[in-house]
């Protein structure tokens, strides 16, 4: 259970093989949420039978009421209590304890079933994210071929030892850390680096578990085991970020550190010098009231409220905010880092220029292009076929493993690869300039004479640079975070106006940035990707896009944009930071009737039923006050700057 309901981590760690095996995957199934519909049906009896002036029966449902509710938190506070720990869950005990001592049974439960609803709420978001936790793991495949004696054996991941030399057959994920020692391939490393377009790799370059091989055979040099491999690390940072926001005081955690003793050492205080010097019965019955003028009515249903309307509102934006602890992050954030692929990117690579020599058509060159890659996998083919709908199939169509193709287009010999493996000749100039604007270039070649150039790239989301001059004109500061190369980073951040480029980045490395940023300003990462998972755990605030982002990553963000429109980002910031001033509004007021009560409770200006009275008007205040939070405002249009574009790609293929 969380923090809020006083869980010490012993008691977490003592649950956690129960957690995995028991742990509900819907609302319904969490046993506080369970609670409280229990405890909610029973308050509503109670007040039946107090209209049908059954006063008795009223009291034992209350009573019943109460005790259901206060299960979920009573329990567990006072364990925390006797470690010295002070929470809400202190808060609304004493709360309950002061209510039910001066006769206000009704209120107790009432207080009782909301905080119930919250913690239930908690607990829910604490499974889902421990779910994503064990999907990553799921990324190392069952089983690995290893070359032991000069014979293969297929042996579980957990074998391998450091040296063991493993054979990957295409298609095959790789089950730990190594390093290519023959063969070559083109690897899909998305899970790792996120690159957008598989990455060229032969004998000598580094391999990582999860990856996925392509065409080639490899032999890889294990250098890890499986429990220190890339996806191992991944886990322990996510896990050990986790914990760290699971300890973060919340809002009313840090109200209450000093709240809670000062009003419990106030009452004694007032018990006991009143005893000395008047009538005891009066003194003790007066600290009593003190005691509930303190207790944190208002307080404690002002947040849930707030939030509760704040992250109802915040869905029909599209955007997924788990709980009161992520929605006061989000209000707060001034800083964002923007992963690139799939994030400010579409993640679905595309044709973006076609050059050819002299006389020769653009269709022809995308045409012969098309027909070589019908025969193959790889993403650039479907790139080039989704420009040439209808395309022929090449004959004798060979893949030459980090190079290209081969074959016969018409019964003409054709050839389709990077630079290099065929020269770029007339259209060096061209293919620089592809690279440089970061797009991958592929020559073709027809009858043995060079015809063209096509350039593909993942292009970025035609709102991309909207959004970034949104964020800039609202004061945060905006990077980006890419596994990608830095050419293609560089040139994608200059279209969309990001100056702050960071590229070439390891999941690791993007957890390590994204710490430096937080001790500069208060930093969201937003990705969508497996390799982002370390970076959002992370960041003070972990954003995931949804439609297009991995389950791991929703699961590890705090804050999840559930469709692929990045302008839902800015609304997300706008939207919570009002919430955040609503909140902070009904804090400081739920603080101002309890600063106001105790003084005139002392001396007896106020008896219980004014104090209660008061703590009912001030519900209703802030619960008001709170309902505001569900209103969302449409922003102010934005202008944007025209980028510079040195390099730009021409001639289009949309």
């Amino acid at each position: 259970m969380s923090d809020a309901c006083g869980c010490s981590d012993d008691e977490t760690t003592s649950a956690g093989k129960e957690a995995e095996e028991h742990e509900a995957e819907r609302l319904w199934q969490v046993r506080e949420l369970q609670a409280a519909a229990v405890a909610g049906v029973l308050l509503v009896a109670s007040l039946v039978a107090g209209g049908a002036d059954r006063p008795g029966l009223q009291l034992g449902l209350e009573v019943a009421a109460l005790a259901v509710g206060a299960w979920t938190f009573v329990p567990s506070t006072l364990r925390r209590l006797a470690k010295g720990k002070i929470g809400v869950g202190t808060l609304m005990t004493i709360a309950a304890v002061g209510a039910v001592l001066l006769g206000e049974v009704g209120e107790a439960a009432t207080l009782a079933f909301l905080y119930s609803i919250s913690e239930g709420l908690e607990e829910y978001s604490l499974a889902k994210t421990r779910r994503g936790l064990r999907a990553l793991l799921s990324l190392v495949p069952e089983q690995a071929t290893v070359l032991r004696g000069g014979v293969e054996q297929v042996v579980a991941p957990a074998e391998l030892r450091v040296d063991d030399v493993m054979v990957v057959k295409p298609g095959e994920r790789i089950a730990t850390d190594g390093v290519i020692g023959s063969g070559r391939t083109a690897l899909d490393v998305s899970a790792i680096t996120g690159e957008s377009v598989p990455v060229e790799a032969g004998p000598g370059d580094e391999v990582f578990a999860g990856s996925i091989n392509g065409t080639g055979v490899l032999e890889v040099r294990v250098t890890t085991t499986a429990a220190d491999n890339s996806l191992a690390r991944i886990v322990r940072i996510v896990e050990a970020e986790q914990s760290r926001k699971g300890e973060a005081q919340r809002l009313a955690d840090r109200i209450a550190k000093p709240l809670v003793p000062g009003v419990m050492i106030a009452a004694v205080v007032i018990a006991g010098i009143g005893s000395l010097l008047g009538d005891p019965l009066v003194w003790i019955e007066r600290a009593l009231v003190v005691l509930v003028a303190a207790s944190p009515c208002a307080l404690a249903i002002s947040v849930p409220v707030t939030v509760v309307a704040a992250v109802g509102a915040a869905s029909r934006l599209g955007v997924l905010v788990k709980g009161g602890a992520a929605l006061e992050a989000l209000g707060a954030i001034r800083g964002v880092a923007l992963d690139k692929t799939g994030t400010l990117t579409r993640n679905r690579p595309a044709v973006v220029e076609v050059a050819t020599v002299p006389g020769v058509p653009r269709e022809q060159v995308l045409d012969v292009a098309a027909a070589l890659e019908a025969r193959s996998e790889h993403p650039l083919a479907r790139a080039i076929l989704a420009s040439v709908p209808g395309a022929e199939l090449a004959d004798d169509v060979e893949a030459v493993v980090g190079a290209g193709l081969v074959g016969r287009v018409a019964g003409r010999p054709a050839r389709l690869g990077r630079p290099g493996w065929i020269e770029a000749g007339v259209l060096a100039g061209d293919v620089q300039r592809m690279q440089h604007a970061g797009a991958t270039a592929v020559l073709i070649e027809l009858d043995g004479q060079l015809i063209g150039a096509v350039a593909v790239r993942d292009e970025l989301r035609p709102e991309a640079a909207e959004v970034v001059a949104r964020l800039r004109r609202d004061g945060y500061t905006v990077a980006m975070l890419t596994g990608d190369n830095t050419a293609t980073a560089t040139a994608l951040a200059r279209e969309v106006g990001i100056e702050q480029v960071h590229a070439e980045l390891r999941p690791e490395d993007k957890a390590r940035l994204v710490a430096d940023l937080r001790g500069q300003r208060r930093t969201a990462m937003v990705g969508d990707g497996v390799n982002d998972a370390p970076a959002l755990a992370t960041a003070d605030l972990g954003i995931a896009m949804g439609a297009m982002g991995s389950d791991v990553a929703i699961e590890t963000a705090d804050v999840a944009l559930m469709g692929e429109d990045l302008r839902h980002l800015p609304e997300a910031f706008s939207h919570a930071r009002r919430a955040r001033r609503i909140m902070l509004q009904n804090v400081a007021l739920s603080l101002a009737i309890v600063i106001g009560l105790m003084p005139l409770a002392l001396f007896g200006v106020l008896g219980l039923a004014a104090v209660v009275l008061v703590h009912e008007v001030a519900e209703v205040f802030v619960i008001a006050n709170g309902v505001r939070a569900g209103r969302t405002k449409p922003l102010a249009p934005v202008s944007i700057a025209p980028a510079s574009a040195p390099g730009e790609l021409t001639g289009a293929v949309r």
